[in-house]
This record gives C-alpha cells, structure tokens and sequence, in this order.
C-alpha cells in the first residue's frame, strides 16, 4: 500500500489518526495526548460522530474518521440485503457527513464519494469495506502530497533564523513544514500558542515539532502580545478550517485576535489551505458552538465555580485585510484574488 506518511511525527502516522480494521474504528485520543497514548475504540459509525463532535480528533483528523466510519457503517450493514445495504450506507453518509457544521461541506465530499464507492462494489459483487478503506487511504495521500507542496511554499516565506507563531494545530500543515525545513536545512525556532480550552497547540504542535528536534516554546493564550513585542517573532502562520472565496478564514477561536495583535507590530500572517470553491463569502461560513462546559472544566476537572458561566464559539472569522497571503499547493495568493486560483491550473481533488 503506497502511503505519504514517511518522515510525519507520531500524530500524523496514519494508524494514529483513524484506522479500520476488523469490524472498529481506532481513533488516537488528542483530548490526552501527549500524557497518554490512548485510543477511543468505535463499533459503530455513531460512536465515531460521537468521537469527532467529542474533539477525540480534531483539525484534518475528521476527514480520515468519516472515511474509515463509513468502511465501519459498511461493516455494520454487510449482512443486509443490497437495498437495505445502500439505505443504510447513504444514511450513514448523512450523519458522518455532518458530524460538525463548520467543516460539515469537506467532510460531505468524503462521506458522498464513499457511499458511491461502496454502491458500485454491492452492486459488481465485491467487498465495498475495502473499497472505501482504498479510497480513505488514497485520501490520505492525496491530502499529505498537496499540504506537502502548500508546506514547500510556506517555508520558503520563512527567513532564515527566525521565530515562526502558529496556531491551534494544523494537522498535515505541521508534518509537512517539518520536513520541508529538512530537505532545505532552514532553520526556524517554533511559538506555539497554547490554544485554550482543548490546549490542542500546547500538547499536539508543540509535541510534533519537539519530537523533531525543533527549538520550540509555549505561550498562554494571554501572553500573545508580550511574546511579538519580547520574543523574535517574525511570521504567524495557522490552516483554515474554512477559507472563503472572498478571503475571509475561518479557524480555531482566538485566529484572529493573534492576526490583529501581529497586524499592529508588523508580524504578517500568511494563511495555510486549499480555497472552499463552494463557499462565496463571509456568508457561507456557520460557526460552531460547543458545548460551554468544556470552557468551564479542563481535562474532566471543573476549575470554575457552579454558578458560572461560559460562551465556547469553536472558531472566529479572520477578515482579509489582516491575511498576507494564501499558502496553497499553487503558490500563494492574496485573499483578494482568490478566483485566480481557480484558473491557474486544475484544482486538484484534495478529500
């Protein structure tokens, strides 16, 4: 099996992020790692809605869960007649498909062509769980070979000897930065900021750059200011969860609070990911709100009084006027000017 995982830290292994196999879905627990290396085991494709809504993975990791939970759902109806196969599997498309509203038209694409895979191998006589396992894998591939060129590009804009911000965690964005400044020998020293109240940059950015030799430093979410104005901070970078055709970005909460205080000391901010095509503008972007409980505790342990309360909006919208540029497989674009990604070439299948 061709896989482009070669060189990705821990994370970023494909078993380690959702696999299939025998009748499960093993998904690794971000929600603890790095302190444990725990995987939440699916037996059904609702356990791994669950899983996904739940944060167990987060970033690109939902794009693999819904494919592997639709080799699940495959699983689950194989002793059913065909027609009672293809109702359940379509229906399991749905509800995978929009496991999260935010990202709900990417993982949609993935969901929708696995029904249609698993469909035309009921329909030949052949095993459509294997299919849809092929498929998610090639997915997967295709996804770490075109991050891989959005990784080359971004770390070309990088000066040597600098410090690099991120933000949240970026999923195949990080693997493919690491080793892109492998295969140049750049050299960069990584902030990372914590990303409350999932801590997903503290435990995962952090982890997955540490773990490959990179000088790398935390900051709390409160310390943003002092640490562009203290610290040598010369470029801010983060994915997008969603990057709107008129160039406004969607990311995890807190993205554009980093992108005004960068703005105001002259720290550009260059945005990592493929354009939605079927997102406009600004309008065509929901955001998610989570449940705010989760502000209210950490890691399970309440850490507020009982009669206070919280917002959890689980992404912000970063207007394009504080967006340097938009770092995709093509080369980088002003987010004015996103249209002109759509005629420089194919837009290649990325889910």
């Amino acid at each position: 099996m061709k896989r482009e995982d070669k060189g990705m830290p821990f994370l970023l292994k494909y078993e380690n992020v959702a696999w299939y196999e025998n009748g499960i879905v093993k998904i690794l627990d971000r929600r603890v790692y790095p302190t444990k290396k725990h995987f939440v085991i699916c037996k059904n494709y609702h356990e791994v809605i669950k899983a996904i809504q739940d944060m167990v993975t987060q970033s690109a990791g939902p794009y693999t869960a819904v494919g592997m939970g639709m080799a699940l759902a495959a699983y689950q109806c194989k002793d059913m007649v065909e027609d009672k196969q293809l109702e359940f599997l379509l229906q399991a498309s749905k509800e995978l498909g929009n496991a999260r509203p935010t990202t709900a038209n990417r993982y949609k694409k993935i969901t929708d062509r696995a029904y249609g895979i698993a469909k035309k191998a009921i329909e030949d006589g052949s095993n459509p769980i294997d299919a849809i396992v092929e498929d998610t894998v090639d997915s997967l591939n295709r996804r770490y070979s075109t991050m891989q060129k959005v990784g080359d590009y971004l770390v070309d804009l990088f000066p040597d000897h600098s410090g690099i911000l991120t933000q949240c965690y970026g999923e195949t964005i990080i693997g493919a930065i690491i080793r892109a400044a492998r295969r140049t020998n750049k050299v960069f020293k990584i902030y990372d900021a914590e990303t409350r109240p999932f801590m997903q940059g503290a435990r995962l950015t952090a982890s997955c750059f540490a773990e490959s030799g990179f000088d790398t430093t935390v900051l709390t979410d409160n310390m943003i200011n002092f640490g562009l104005e203290h610290e040598r901070i010369d470029f801010y970078t983060s994915a997008a969860d969603t990057i709107a055709m008129d160039g406004h970005i969607a990311n995890k909460i807190g993205t554009k609070q980093i992108a005004i205080l960068a703005n105001r000391v002259g720290v550009p901010y260059f945005v990592t990911g493929i354009p939605d095509t079927d997102k406009k503008d600004i309008n065509s972007i929901k955001i998610e709100f989570r449940d705010p409980n989760q502000v209210l505790e950490f890691q399970g342990t309440r850490v507020c009084a009982p009669d206070v309360h919280a917002i959890y909006p689980a992404f912000d919208i970063t207007p394009p006027e504080l967006i340097g540029g938009i770092v995709t497989d093509k080369g980088v674009y002003s987010p004015y000017n996103l249209n002109k990604y759509l005629t420089d070439g194919k837009v290649e299948e990325f889910y």
